[in-house]
């Protein structure tokens, strides 16, 4: 399915700054060779260009539509079209980051573990992941796929729960890793515009379900979604949108 990097890029702001909460945590100070796993436009596999600007970095994604936009703007950074899943690089990482992509794979207790296999010894693996899937704005997804003539079709994308609770991620990784931080923070986003959260999760859960529908069901299925929404995240007095947001992050060194 292909990928909307104009639609994605419509919050970059709110999406960027758990990315850089990650990057602080990162304890590395001349990495050579840095890759960024599900890098999309690549605003953030740029940053990591300027912080470790004596390294090799790679921005690496599946998407050639996010890629086009990446390399769009020149760069040093070497970007790569691969599935991560099945990805390895050219030599032992120093660093593999990733920002909010290993939440669209399957398989975390063999993923986690091969990433950090890729691993050059005292390399990091710093992920943060979306884990809002308890909240009104997925479970409401979940109910709208249920209420339609579209359950059927809709079902086996809606992926329910993605991303685990924090503990899976120790036991997978605290055996291999020389040292594990695993924590989560909800933002709260202040959104604006109509309905915001609807936009928000149409370039992101929303869109293989959207994929998956043509014109007058795929319409009807949105609207049901639209107004299930804005009762559960009505407008404030100054006519913004309030959207707590909780995401998972984990930082594993590879011991030398």
């Amino acid at each position: 399915m292909p990928w909307d990097p104009t639609l994605y890029s419509a919050f970059a702001q709110p999406r960027l700054r758990p990315a850089l909460d990650l990057m602080a945590r990162i304890d590395a100070e001349h990495p050579r060779g840095v890759y960024d796993l599900g890098c999309g436009t690549g605003n953030v596999t740029r940053i990591l260009a300027e912080r470790w600007h004596d390294a090799t970095v790679n921005g690496v994604d599946s998407s050639p539509e996010m890629l086009a936009a990446a390399s769009a703007t020149p760069s040093r950074i070497r970007w790569v079209q691969s599935d991560v899943a099945q990805w390895k690089p050219e030599r032992p990482a120093d660093v593999l980051f990733s920002n909010a992509a290993l939440q669209w794979l399957d398989g975390h207790d063999v993923l986690f573990p091969h990433l950090f296999a890729q691993l050059a010894p005292g390399g990091v693996l710093a992920v943060q992941m979306p884990h809002n899937h308890y909240a009104a704005s997925h479970a409401v997804m979940a109910d709208t796929v249920e209420a339609g003539p579209w359950a059927t079709r809709l079902r086996p994308l809606a992926r329910r729960f993605p991303v685990h609770d924090p503990d899976f991620y120790y036991d997978a990784l605290s055996p291999l890793a020389a040292s594990l931080d695993i924590w989560e923070t909800e933002y709260l986003h202040v959104l604006e515009g109509d309905n915001p959260v609807v936009k928000w999760t149409m370039g992101t859960a929303l869109r293989p379900l959207l994929d998956a529908l043509d014109g007058a069901e795929r319409q009807e299925f949105l609207a049901e979604y639209s107004r299930r929404i804005a009762d559960c995240y009505p407008p404030h007095a100054d006519g913004k949108t309030l959207f707590p947001f909780r995401r998972l992050f984990l930082v594993a060194k590879k011991g030398i």
